[in-house]
């Protein structure tokens, strides 16, 4: 039986780090400026999908650079900063709670991660972008690449700063709701955060209310 071909690497063909190469394939042919695209906060039970978008100079890649998952918290932080004064252009978009419940995470996700290309400063010719899929009414050419930010460095770059700025976005949540512990857990599904919510109930406008265990349980409004 024929096995269908796909564009996503095996196991074994996997980068130990992300790297510049699906960036040259592009250069060689003149495209640029390339950015790359990649959001956190898919899976938390509270707060904003964050998406950013990244063009990083081809001449000074900040060194470092690995899928924001794979580091921590202190070398983000680092590679945050180093990131805002070496790249070309940084953008950030978010979509909120409520916002994700209209729709889904999935199209939220994609709406935040057109945004965040569409805010550049520097208008990119193509965007490399972490997942499956491109979103619709992208400001430019796209190619999404599975498990993008462990191949690309650009998008790499780009999950760091969606990443850091989301977790900044939930500490300071975390002072405005202290009985949530939001600054500990990002409004991750930890035991804290649900036996918080079991004492407590859903806050409107930041938390999901529909994604279990909240949906179905609370009235929305």
């Amino acid at each position: 039986m024929n096995r269908a071909l796909t564009d996503s690497p095996l196991l074994f063909d996997m980068p130990l780090k992300p790297d510049f190469s699906s960036e040259l394939r592009l250069l060689r042919r003149g495209v640029r400026p390339i950015a790359g695209i990649d959001e956190a906060g898919r899976g938390p039970l509270a707060g904003p999908v964050v998406a950013a978008a990244v063009i990083l100079d081809a001449e000074r890649l900040p060194e470092g650079l690995d899928d924001s998952k794979r580091l921590s918290a202190a070398t983000r932080e680092m590679l945050f900063d180093m990131i805002l004064s070496q790249a070309l252009a940084v953008s950030v978009a978010s979509l909120c709670a409520p916002s994700i419940d209209r729709s889904d995470i999935r199209k939220a996700a994609l709406e935040a991660m057109r945004r965040a290309a569409a805010g550049l400063t520097l208008a990119p010719s193509h965007a490399l972008i972490d997942g499956c899929d491109v979103p619709w009414r992208l400001c430019c050419e796209g190619s999404a690449l599975v498990k993008g930010d462990q191949r690309s460095i650009s998008i790499a770059a780009a999950s760091i700063v969606a990443k850091v700025t989301r977790d900044r976005m939930m500490q300071r949540a975390g002072t405005h709701h202290p009985d949530y512990g939001l600054e500990a857990h990002a409004g991750y599904a930890t035991e804290r955060h649900r036996s918080a919510i079991e004492v407590h109930g859903p806050l409107r406008g930041l938390h999901r209310f529909t994604f279990s265990p909240i949906k179905g349980r609370f009235p929305a409004e």
